[in-house]
């Protein structure tokens, strides 16, 4: 006689529900059908999560508003220019840019060999990249790749004084 394939499950949630198990291996059926008895159907799986999402929409531009505010501060504090690019791209340029330097900062100098003096002219650099969208783009850098990165940078990544460019 052949294992079963199909196994009715009372959820957690009150709901029972038929579940075709056979892409499971024969010995795993039953044990699985067990682990789903301890969890709630899909529709109310489904149901709670897409319930949980608003709490996370809430946290997350939360974390994003503190992020750009922190972000902010800090081009002030460091006199570093504004972003150019596309507007919704200029918040996440300043975060991005804002994350990567101070990682570079702490990597080079607090840990590193670095001294200020050292740091003071790459920061000059720094300066320089004023396209939003680079500084996206090296949204995943570590802070030690940053002088390399920099050298790296394209005439259209770096900003002009000169406004009729």
């Amino acid at each position: 006689m052949a294992v079963r394939t199909t196994w009715n499950v009372a959820h957690t949630c009150g709901h029972e529900v038929t579940h075709d198990l056979s892409n499971r291996p024969a010995d795993k059926r039953a044990g699985f059908a067990r682990w789903l008895a301890a969890k709630d159907c899909t529709d109310c799986w489904k149901a709670a999560r897409d319930g949980d999402s608003a709490s996370k929409e809430e946290w997350l531009a939360a974390k994003r508003a503190e992020e750009q505010q922190a972000a902010k501060d800090w081009a002030q504090q460091f006199e570093m220019p504004p972003l150019e690019g596309p507007e919704r791209a200029l918040d996440w340029g300043e975060r991005s840019r804002h994350q990567l330097v101070t990682a570079a900062y702490t990597a080079l100098t607090v840990e590193g060999s670095w001294d200020e003096a050292d740091w003071a002219v790459l920061e000059e650099k720094i300066r320089t990249v004023t396209r939003a969208g680079w500084w996206i783009d090296q949204r995943d850098a570590e802070g030690t790749d940053l002088p390399e990165l920099l050298d790296a940078a394209t005439d259209e990544d770096r900003g002009t004084e000169n406004p009729f460019r």
